[in-house]
């Protein structure tokens, strides 16, 4: 069994939990110790994973990532009124080479998707991206994933998987399961115009840094539809994270990423969420654990909603335009919004999981003015190509 080499929360961080009031999350969450073993699957919501390898083909971190004292940051922070169950199975140490810890870290993660268990993963690169999405093999046919990142991570055609190429050996990995990719928070200085241009050709969408700090709820539709979501601290500026080196000035603030976390935890679509490239700085730590908070609140607020014409809870708006009739759906719960995708032709045997597009009110007022989202003629183009 996988499980079999998780190693337990350690003795310092239940010791400090001893010492922490009934209302913290370090007293409601059920650990994996050394005493008691693993805790009970049974009715939990969401797992705490954490990944301590930190090499790469191509390079080693310096420095291991200390999940102890980001435990300790987490641990302290109070409950909200959630209804959630939440486990902490451990950390996965480093293997004897690194694909034997991408292959625990995938049988890991298979197995809490088979729980139907949230895996919430926190590792020193983000490579491991790669092993958490080969845990869907066996449980989603396609996956939809978002990346929140100052780059795209691509590769040489032939370079090895590493930090800054996880996303190549994803999209040519077989059995292909990716079904689409979106990047939130790109910044154009840090990748290359044929990275850009690939991925255009691929028909991925791509939303740069200031189009997203302008309006953060932009992100939230985009969110929606994401099976998995990997999330690199790079892509937060450096003051807010304590660190001048490999950061960059530029970037998300810690409110900011904050509610993208949120909004991860509120889409009913997430199965698994990814937070990598942190630092071990007092402040990227807090905001670590900050960002698990509002996605564990996000997580208490989700509503299953399923749009359709005869859903009582929704309503349907039909836009003409000049070449397709638009048609949108605006739920009476949340008074959010999808827009219908277009027949979708696949390539293979395969089957897309959904024919709706999350969107916003802006999109529908745009459509009314003729002017047809981008999202729309994305989804239209990969149909037919």
């Amino acid at each position: 069994m996988a499980y079999d080499f998780l190693v337990p929360v350690s003795e310092k961080v239940l010791a400090f939990t001893e010492l922490l009031p009934p209302q913290s999350l370090g007293k409601n969450i059920f650990k994996h110790t050394e005493q008691k073993g693993m805790p009970v699957f049974a009715n939990a919501t969401v797992a705490i994973l954490g990944v301590l390898e930190h090499r790469t083909p191509y390079d080693r971190r310096t420095e291991k990532l200390d999940l102890d004292t980001q435990r300790l940051q987490l641990y302290r922070l109070m409950m909200g009124n959630w209804n959630t169950t939440i486990i902490d199975i451990g950390d996965v140490h480093e293997g004897e080479r690194i694909e034997d810890t991408y292959f625990v870290v995938r049988e890991i993660v298979a197995g809490l998707l088979e729980e139907r268990i949230i895996p919430l993963v926190l590792g020193a690169t983000q490579d491991i991206t790669f092993p958490t999405y080969r845990g869907f093999d066996n449980i989603r046919d396609l996956i939809s994933i978002v990346q929140i990142d100052s780059r795209f991570d691509f590769g040489e055609e032939d370079e090895l998987i590493g930090t800054q190429s996880y996303m190549s050996k994803i999209i040519t990995d077989k059995p292909n399961n990716l079904y689409h990719l979106t990047n939130i928070g790109y910044q154009s200085y840090f990748n290359a115009q044929e990275e850009i241009d690939l991925m255009e050709r691929l028909f991925f969408e791509t939303y740069r840094l200031g189009d997203i700090a302008k309006d953060i709820r932009l992100a939230e539709p985009l969110l929606r539809n994401a099976d998995l979501i990997s999330l690199d601290m790079h892509a937060v500026r450096a003051q807010e994270v304590g660190k001048d080196q490999d950061f960059s000035p530029n970037g998300f603030t810690g409110r900011e990423i904050c509610a993208l976390a949120r909004y991860a935890g509120i889409s009913d679509k997430v199965f698994l969420f990814g937070i990598y490239e942190m630092e071990n700085t007092s402040l990227c730590q807090q905001l670590v654990a900050q960002m698990i908070w509002y996605f564990l609140e996000g997580l208490s607020l989700r509503i299953e909603e399923e749009p359709t014409e005869e859903n009582e809870d929704f309503v349907k708006f039909t836009v003409p335009t000049e070449t397709e009739d638009l048609i949108f759906y605006k739920s009476h719960l949340t008074s959010r919004w999808w827009l219908e995708a277009p027949a979708l032709v696949p390539m293979d045997t395969k089957k897309p999981s959904v024919t709706l597009l999350p969107c916003t009110e802006e999109d529908y007022l745009a459509a009314c003015n003729q002017d047809i989202p981008e999202r729309w003629y994305k989804a239209y183009k990969k149909g037919f190509n």
